[in-house]
């Protein structure tokens, strides 16, 4: 190896390392404190906001399809929406898509929660909690109860499902052909994660597959939080992408579980039964689908 190809791969290295440890604001941060963390020179100067969506008139609307889709969190593409489980030793500029969504619930920065991807019952906090919390009594608790009426706190346990736990993130979306610009365009709606219940962390030998979903966020309400949110940028840690951003262009990969169709909005493995093969090119049929109403739409 030449000396200059020597000198280049040390630079590539240190430039390697430096960016790969590169955090908001390190460069101007004064004390490790500051790192993460913007003046108000600094917010005022980015004047940084979500892109916001351009008004459709429903009479440009040509087509429209909604399709349900699941965004697996075992494919490496998805990764940005998964880590960091653990976000304690992760700076404030850090966290999962998990955290971000409970957290501003919790602080009442959202607050349009539902029970369902169509948005018809909304979830209180309180509602929410019950169902990521899971409260066990051990036996010592219950023979204390049986004798005294009461169970001190250390008799009782608690589960709490966290960032590591969500298995996958179902969203809703629609896609429409708008005729004005003769464009297809997606629209996200709704977001929700999945996750087995608080439960199975209390009794975790049952091996019991019993994901639920447990809130569905409206997504438009949601994107200023998630625009100040960031996801981790693999190609340069410099530039961290939002998790608006993230979402709205689609840098995920998604398998498409049901669309809106005259049988009620079935889903395919309820037409399909035990052929997740089949399942999966059922999911491909209908993205194609989609595809082609853009192209059909310049032949002649």
């Amino acid at each position: 190896m030449s000396f200059k190809n020597v000198v280049l791969f040390g630079l590539g290295l240190l430039f390697g390392t430096y960016t790969a440890t590169a955090q908001l604001n390190v460069l101007n941060a004064k004390t490790p404190e500051d790192i993460g963390k913007k003046t108000e020179a600094q917010i005022a100067y980015d004047n940084d906001e979500p892109l916001p969506y351009g008004y459709t008139d429903e009479r440009d609307v040509l087509w429209s399809r909604t399709v349900w889709e699941i965004i697996d969190l075992d494919e490496r593409v998805n990764f940005p929406l998964y880590y960091p489980i653990d976000t304690n030793n992760i700076g404030a500029e850090r966290r999962s898509l998990y955290d971000v969504l409970v957290k501003n619930i919790k602080n009442g920065n959202i607050e349009d929660v539902y029970s369902d991807s169509y948005f018809t019952e909304k979830r209180t906090l309180k509602d929410i909690e019950a169902s990521l919390i899971y409260s066990d009594t051990t036996d010592v608790g219950i023979d204390q109860y049986n004798a005294e009426g009461r169970v001190d706190e250390e008799y009782i346990r608690k589960f709490t499902l966290d960032a590591g736990d969500v298995e996958e993130w179902r969203i809703r979306g629609i896609w429409y052909l708008d005729k004005r610009q003769g464009e297809l365009k997606y629209r996200l709606l709704g977001i929700c994660p999945v996750a087995n219940e608080a439960r199975s962390k209390a009794f975790p030998d049952d091996n019991v597959d019993s994901k639920v979903e447990l809130f569905w966020v409206w997504f438009p309400a949601a994107r200023e939080v998630l625009h100040k949110a960031k996801a981790f940028n693999r190609r340069n840690t410099s530039q961290p992408i939002s998790f608006d951003h993230l979402l709205n262009s689609r840098r995920f990969g998604g398998i498409v579980y049901k669309e809106d169709n005259v049988q009620g909005d079935r889903a395919v493995n309820e037409y399909i039964n035990d052929n997740a093969l089949m399942q999966l090119l059922e999911s491909d049929r209908i993205k194609e689908q989609i595809r082609n109403i853009e192209i059909d739409l310049w032949n002649y």
